[in-house]
């Protein structure tokens, strides 16, 4: 028999203490809780450009402005979204039905955080933690370690000064693989938010606790026939250079129509996009994934594009906001690495027939890393606008919007503002959604005696008709008596 694996004390003390939290927690009422949200909300708004100066200093991603806009997302759009949420206590009575439902803590919450989004990230799954009466415990990326736990440190403070329990909010400054593993799968944490690497979310699942965690994004963009030329590539150039493309949700290959193909590419060249030659897509394919693993190389993440053409060998014109790979259309997978998930400013670019060929085109750039995630499509055709929705596997349809604002909700449309976007099953999450607060309770239900219908008229008994009837003669039987108003027994 296998001897049962030590303890971690270190561990074991950090779980300890989160369920001390847990327990001071529960005792809260919404208005002590929702006082505390407030005060952490306005700590990670006011610091909003020191984070995000900590985390481009830190880890040389993206920059600083968009990296603030990340900020306030996370916590100005998030907070009005979350505030006059009822998280405790009696949040719902359906008095038709006599269901009363419940909220409660689901208890310790164990948060990874990436290296791309740091200090957003962590503000986000701060505040929706707080706002459930769950303890969370931060653990940073390696390379966002100053940034990410100083955000933790301002939260923190600021929620214990409103009321809040003593380690409310921990962080973790190192751990080792076997740690992490460890608090992912300890029996008393409550959840996982996992956002980071593939091998990290999947170990987040392997754990046997609940867990969310976010799957690649490879979105694909259907410029169609209708679509207004020149307000699309503004659009689609606002969110792939947001931060320089570190969301997620970025748009990783545009699919357009051969009507307006011509437009599109001279409109891209006038906002200094670089159409790559073949040498150039080659150089920069081996530089920008690992060609073994099929990953992003980091070095490539978040950097600008003159940057990444130079360090892959080759040079651009100055001012190049964008490296585009033009590419024919079975040139998709591994064995073209272009045409994969690269946060960076490197868009595929695929010519097609009509819009058939284009929702084809999409879906197999879908399969290809993105299932379940984001799909954004231009066209001012409603009816082309939801075909296109409905034959592809995406949590998230976005529509005329800069795809990377547009997912994470709030700026551009009505979906809830998020930094965590679940991918449903197709990137083997339990929900579509954009993650918030509803996603971190119990629900308990209340279920008080009501008699139900039979038909549509009442009866003294749920089982009101002869068991031995067919449905026809239940169902006729059901019809008379409401015709004479009458019960049955």
């Amino acid at each position: 028999m296998m001897a049962e694996k030590a303890k971690d004390p270190f561990v074991e003390e950090v779980v300890e203490r989160a369920l001390h939290a847990a327990e001071a927690f529960g005792r809260l009422g919404q208005e002590e809780t929702d006082r505390i949200v407030h005060s952490a909300y306005r700590a990670g708004f006011n610091n909003r450009w020191k984070l995000a100066e900590m985390a481009y200093n830190e880890t040389g991603i993206g920059n600083v402005r968009d990296k603030v806009v990340k900020n306030i997302i996370a916590t100005r759009f998030v907070y009005r979204d979350i505030r006059n949420q009822r998280t405790v206590g009696v949040i719902s009575e359906d008095t038709e039905n006599m269901i009363t439902e419940i909220a409660r803590p689901m208890g310790p919450v164990f948060a990874v955080t990436p290296i791309t989004n740091p200090t957003s990230t962590a503000l986000f799954k701060i505040l929706i933690a707080l706002k459930t009466r769950n303890p969370i415990i931060i653990f940073p990326h390696g390379a966002a370690r100053k940034s990410t736990l100083e955000t933790a440190r301002l939260c923190y403070e600021a929620a214990r000064s409103a009321g809040a329990p003593d380690d409310c909010i921990q962080w973790i400054p190192k751990a080792t693989r076997d740690q992490v593993l460890d608090f992912m799968s300890h029996r008393r944490i409550s959840l996982v938010l996992a956002t980071g690497s593939v091998s990290l979310v999947r170990a987040a699942y392997h754990s046997g606790n609940p867990a969310i965690g976010v799957g690649p994004g490879n979105v694909p963009v259907y410029i169609g026939k209708s679509a207004d030329v020149p307000f699309t590539i503004d659009q689609i150039l606002l969110s792939k250079l947001f931060d320089n493309g570190t969301i997620c949700a970025s748009e990783q290959a545009v699919v357009v129509s051969k009507y307006n193909a011509m437009q599109v590419r001279d409109e891209f060249r006038r906002k200094g996009a670089h159409f790559l030659s073949a040498d150039e897509m080659e150089k920069l394919g081996k530089f920008a994934i690992n060609s073994s693993l099929h990953t992003m190389n980091p070095e490539v993440i978040g950097k600008p594009a003159a940057a990444i053409a130079t360090m892959a060998g080759f040079t651009v014109p100055e001012g190049t906001t964008l490296l585009i790979a033009e590419m024919e259309k079975h040139q998709v997978g591994t064995q073209w690495p272009l045409s994969l998930e690269i946060l960076a400013p490197i868009l595929a670019f695929y010519e097609v027939g009509n819009f058939a060929e284009g929702i084809a085109m999409c879906r197999m750039i879908n399969e290809h890393g993105g299932l379940g995630h984001t799909v954004s499509i231009f066209s001012n055709d409603d009816a082309k606008i939801r075909h296109f929705a409905q034959e592809l596997n995406a949590g998230r349809i976005v529509v005329n919007t800069p795809s990377s604002q547009g997912a994470l909700g709030g700026l551009y449309n009505g979906l809830t503002p998020s930094m965590t976007l679940a991918c449903g099953s197709g990137g083997k999450n339990f929900t579509t959604d954009n993650i918030s607060v509803k996603h971190l309770l119990n629900i308990q239900r209340i279920a008080y005696r009501k008699i139900n219908f039979c038909g549509e008229h009442q009866h003294g008994e749920p089982f009101c008709c002869d068991l031995n009837l067919t449905i026809d003669e239940i169902d006729e039987k059901c019809a008379k008596a409401k015709e004479t108003n009458s019960l049955f027994l």
